[in-house]
Parts: structure tokens; C-alpha cells; sequence
């Protein structure tokens, strides 16, 4: 419920006297004095205020009628309406014939000045709530009920979306500042601040977009986005939650195994993100083994990472790695006798993989 308070008070008053040539008072809605030109009169009780506010009408005061009144001046005396709900009152002092006119403009400024705050007050409790909303229905544990608040918000919880996280970098970057840019420039979209310089932004499904492209944007505003995960997109709200746990998963992922990359998809990601969230369960951990064993071994590491990324092309990896083929050869062979997997064997292949995607670089 909307109260008039004293800052916004003295700020109709200083606005009207800028202009006026008269005092102009403010008074809240028990009759009391709580924005004045003359300072000494606040937070006292003004008698035509209490007229007002006991018949909901206009009072106006003559020189006559002051006098015959305690600590009373001439003045019109209006009440301050806002939504067919009386809040408050404005009084213009001086000669009800000379004031009147002013009057009635100050009390229309006054009442507008009051609804463009009551719309600024409900305009953040909507926005806070919304955040409030989503952050219990995607990253915690809302119940369902929720949703048909979201839908009373106009959040719209049953559209398709796409769950995206972005990491900011270092701690200068406004993530508010972030999410109302990318709501404002996209449609139905939620942005909600995570853990520290994380920023889940559920963008609502449309036509392609260029997320390289929104990388240079970020640069452009000046946010250093140290990097960008995203996920497919999702029928319900239900998929949507898993996307941002999986999400967070890539991001974790690409920070100890992937430190360069700035933007990663999860659809080619999905298998080692997968074992990357269960790398320290025990079927895990005996899956990375091989890797184990190749610790401290950075040359032959950086032949398998090689080795995969060119999917066992040979001429192609020994190029990239700047040596003969017959090189390549026998640094796998080694791998095959440090490791006890045969790169060269479809099963053990795949162990030394997802052991290598399991294995944080140092």
C-alpha cells in the first residue's frame, strides 16, 4: 500500500516553490506537516489538513477564519487523491482568491508526482519478486504452485526456453546491469543472478542467434565475459530446471579442462560433462585411472589431447604436434605402455577419453 512519506513530500513542496510565491505544506494522511518551506512547521499538526481529511473536501481559510483558528494562516487546503484513495493533503497559504488557481495545479503535479512513485515502488516489488519466483522454481526448490504466481506476473513459465550461463569476469560487473540489457533487447526473456559472477539467462525460444556475435556485443557495452555455456532448448519448465543444473556442469567443466574456450555448447559437450559431473564416484574414478598413471607426463598428456581433437587422424595430429608420424607412433605406443590402455582399441580409447575429460589440467 502506497504511503506518502516525507521525501517525496519535500519534494513536491520544493518543486511548487521554485515557481510559487507562496509557502506550500504537505501533510501525510493523520494530518501532520511532512514537507514544508518553512522548516519549523514540520512534523506539526495542521487544523485545515484535519478538516480536510474528516470531510474528503476542499477547505479554504480567509484572513477571517484563521484568526478565530489556533496557529492557523489563509490557505487552500486539497486533498491528495490516488487511486480513488485519499493519502494525503496539499495546502497553499495566502488569500484563497489569490492561491486557488495554483492550488488546484500544484495538486494535480502532486498527484501525478504520487502515482509515478506508486508505479516505480510496484515496478520494483514485480521485478524483485519475479527474480524471487524464478530463482526458487529453477535453482531451487519451489513448489509447482508457483507457477500459476509466474503466470499472474506475466512470466510466462510455460514457453519453450534455452537455459544459457554466463561467467563474468572479475567482480566489477554489475550482473543486474547484464540481465536488464538482455530482457530488454529479447523477448520473454528471465535472467537471474546465480552464485558470484554467474548470470542464468533463460532466453525464450525464437530465431537463431549469433552467440559469437553477442560475445563482441558483451565487449562493446564493456562486461568481460570470461565465458558462455548453453544448453538446448526445452519444452517445459521441468526441462528447463535440468538444463541450468546441467548448465553449471559445462561451465565447471570447461574451467578446469577447457580454460580457452569462451563459448561452449552442451550438445557437444554432453558425454564428458556428463562424467565430469560424477567424477568423483568411484566407477568414475576407476574409469580415470589410466590418466592417473600418466601424471607428470605433459609431452605424452598433450599427444592424446592432440590425438582426440584431430579424431586419431594421424598425419593431422603428428602436424599439429610438429612431428613425424613415426613420432606420433611411438608416443602412443608409450601412452600404451605408461597407461595400459592401447589408444589404437575402440574400449580403451574411450577409457583414456573420458579419463582425460575427468581430469582437471594443472
Amino acid at each position: 500500500m502506497f504511503a506518502l512519506d516525507h521525501a517525496l513530500a519535500q519534494d513536491i513542496v520544493d518543486r511548487a516553490m521554485a515557481i510559487l510565491p507562496c509557502n506550500v505544506n504537505v501533510m501525510d494522511y493523520l494530518g501532520i506537516i511532512i514537507g514544508s518551506g518553512e522548516a519549523e512547521r514540520l512534523y506539526t499538526r495542521h487544523e485545515g489538513a484535519q478538516l480536510v481529511l474528516a470531510n474528503s473536501r476542499v477547505v479554504e481559510i480567509d484572513s477571517h477564519t484563521a484568526k478565530q483558528l489556533s496557529g492557523v494562516r489563509p490557505g487552500v487546503n486539497l486533498p491528495l487523491m490516488l487511486e480513488n484513495r485519499l493519502v494525503g493533503v496539499l495546502g497553499i497559504t495566502g488569500e484563497p482568491d489569490d492561491v486557488r488557481v495554483y492550488a488546484e495545479l500544484v495538486k494535480m503535479t502532486a498527484e501525478m508526482l504520487m502515482e509515478h512513485r506508486r508505479q516505480q515502488a510496484d515496478q520494483r516489488w514485480r521485478q524483485q519478486r519475479s527474480e524471487d519466483l524464478l530463482s526458487r522454481l529453477l535453482l531451487g526448490d519451489g513448489p509447482d504452485s508457483l507457477i500459476d504466481e509466474a503466470e499472474k506476473l506475466g512470466l510466462q513459465p510455460h514457453l519453450p526456453r534455452q537455459a544459457v550461463l554466463i561467467e563474468l569476469a572479475g567482480d566489477g560487473i554489475d550482473s543486474d546491469k547484464v540481465g536488464h540489457w538482455l530482457t530488454g533487447r529479447y523477448a520473454n526473456s528471465w535472467c537471474m543472478a546465480g552464485e558470484p559472477g554467474l548470470l542464468y539467462w533463460c532466453r525464450a525460444v525464437g530465431k537463431d542467434r549469433d552467440d559469437a556475435l553477442l560475445l563482441e556485443q558483451f565487449d562493446e557495452q564493456g562486461w568481460s565475459v570470461t565465458r558462455m555455456g548453453t544448453t538446448e532448448q526445452t519444452p517445459d519448465l521441468a526441462g528447463l530446471r535440468q538444463a541450468c543444473v546441467a548448465a553449471r556442469d559445462l561451465l565447471d567443466y570447461a574451467r578446469h579442462i577447457k580454460p580457452q574456450q569462451k563459448l561452449l555448447r552442451l550438445d557437444t559437450h554432453r558425454l564428458p560433462v556428463l562424467f565430469w559431473r560424477y567424477r568423483h564416484d568411484w566407477l568414475a574414478q576407476r574409469v580415470a585411472e589410466p590418466i592417473q598413471r600418466l601424471s607428470g607426463q605433459t609431452q605424452l598428456l598433450d599427444t592424446l589431447r592432440s590425438w582426440f581433437d584431430y579424431s586419431g587422424e594421424s598425419q593431422a595430429c603428428a602436424d599439429a604436434l610438429g612431428i613425424h608420424r613415426n613420432s606420433l607412433r611411438y608416443r602412443l605406443e608409450k601412452i600404451a605402455e605408461v597407461s595400459g590402455c592401447d589408444p589404437y582399441r575402440t574400449d580403451d580409447l574411450l577409457r583414456l577419453y573420458l579419463g582425460l575429460e575427468m581430469t582437471p589440467r594443472p
